[in-house]
């Protein structure tokens, strides 16, 4: 009998397969672009509360991280560029900025998580989620306040990070930078899978996602778990930030929609369920697109809240359910 999971994947491929046929193939590329980066974000925010149990609201300020030092890597480079034109570093200089702005994302997630979770789990694990939530919205506003204080209000953006004449694909001009992107985020989805299946340390977070009780007396180190949960979760994030520079310009508060949409993302698969979160982002990207062509770009994000309303009526564990025992369980 096919699983829930499957057959809602099923529905949201025939749907766009078939708005594809009637109105282009526009639906289905953007959906895949787009629902990339969004698979990545509501990955991480899914992987940190179904392991930490931490609905983390200050999420979206990695995306922000991101796009900021990937913009402080590029333009010089870009500049220099300009002045020195060489063909293989302005194939590989976009990269630099990517990478870097993960590793710093990794690194931040971190120190926050050294800094603040860990003194507060050592303290009090009562009301753990409630205290949480409203650490990581603390969290959120200083990184914002902090970023207007030190960069202003100013965009920083680009146009692109490829000078290339887009690609006709199916009739549809699509940019460099958007096949890149998707590539990018199809790559790190592709390991990232491979590593909560294949390595110890993955298979390590997903045993505290499901017991942590149980992980402990097995001999797993809860602490060096959580840190690294952050820091993946963290660098995700600001990955999916860094790739989409070119569509989403740097300022304090460019976090917020990614946030929403990863937590919409979160909700429709389940609290926790990393896989489930990864088919959502593709499934809210198709139907941010849709509601886009035939409503408006105004309503792009009703559709969506108005299906997590339903589901959360008629199926409150999410489409996909989830295996999480969150720690009032534990």
């Amino acid at each position: 009998m096919l699983s829930a999971t499957w057959i809602t994947i099923g529905l949201a491929v025939a749907i766009a397969l078939i708005v594809s046929v009637t109105t282009g193939p526009f639906a289905l590329i953007n959906s895949l672009v787009t629902g990339g980066m969004w698979a990545l974000m509501a990955a991480g925010l899914a992987l940190v509360f179904g392991v930490m149990n931490i609905p983390n609201f200050a999420h979206g300020e990695f995306f922000m991280v991101g796009t900021l030092v990937a913009y402080f890597v590029f333009t010089p480079i870009s500049k220099f560029l300009q002045k020195n034109p060489s063909p293989v570093l302005s194939a590989v200089a976009p990269f630099a900025g990517i990478i870097l702005a993960t590793l710093v994302g990794g690194v931040l997630g971190i120190v926050i998580e050294k800094v603040l979770f860990q003194q507060l789990r050592r303290r009090s694990k009562e009301q753990w989620v409630m205290n949480t939530f409203l650490l990581t919205a603390g969290v959120s506003v200083f990184i914002i306040n902090g970023t207007l204080l030190i960069w202003g209000t100013e965009f920083k953006g680009i146009t692109r990070y490829w000078d290339v004449k887009p690609l006709d694909l199916f009739g549809v001009n699509l940019t460099v930078d958007r096949i890149v992107a998707f590539a990018i985020a199809l790559v790190t989805i592709v390991a990232f899978w491979l590593f909560m299946q294949r390595t110890n340390v993955g298979r390590a977070m997903r045993a505290v996602s499901q017991d942590e009780v149980g992980a402990q007396m097995v001999g797993i180190d809860l602490q060096l778990v959580h840190t690294l949960t952050l820091a993946l979760s963290s660098a995700l994030a600001a990955l999916a930030g860094a790739s989409l520079l070119f569509m989403f310009p740097s300022y304090p508060t460019v976090g917020l929609k990614p946030l929403y949409v990863a937590w919409y993302v979160v909700i429709l698969a389940g609290l926790g369920n990393v896989s489930g979160a990864v088919a959502g982002g593709f499934i809210v990207a198709l139907l941010q697109t849709l509601t886009s062509y035939f409503i408006g770009v105004g309503w792009e994000d009703v559709v969506p809240t108005a299906l997590i309303i339903l589901i959360l009526l008629f199926k409150p564990s999410g489409l996909f359910g989830s295996e999480v025992k969150g720690v009032w369980e534990q």
